[in-house]
């Protein structure tokens, strides 16, 4: 359970600074420079970020949702058709 907690914590962190740092790129881009470059590498870095984040989250629930619904494996001995073991 506390690993779920860190791999959220890391994805909200690096998810977090790569936004930012497209947010600043896609800035330059559109209103300092008017360089289509840089507002296309800026809203691509976003979307990196946001897709980072998601995968991060889908990660972690799928993770929780496997720890709950573990039954583990019964292991029966095969008989016959007239019940005697094999």
């Amino acid at each position: 359970m506390e690993s779920n907690f860190t791999i959220l914590n890391a994805v909200k962190y690096v998810g977090a600074s790569i936004l930012t740092i497209g947010m600043i790129i896609f800035s330059l881009g559109f209103f300092a420079n008017g360089s289509s470059a840089m507002t296309g590498i800026g809203i691509g870095t976003i979307m990196g970020a946001v897709f980072i984040f998601l995968m991060g989250v889908f990660f972690v629930a799928t993770e929780e949702m496997l720890e709950k619904s573990f039954k583990g494996i019964e292991v029966t001995k095969m008989k016959s058709k007239n019940g005697a073991p094999l």
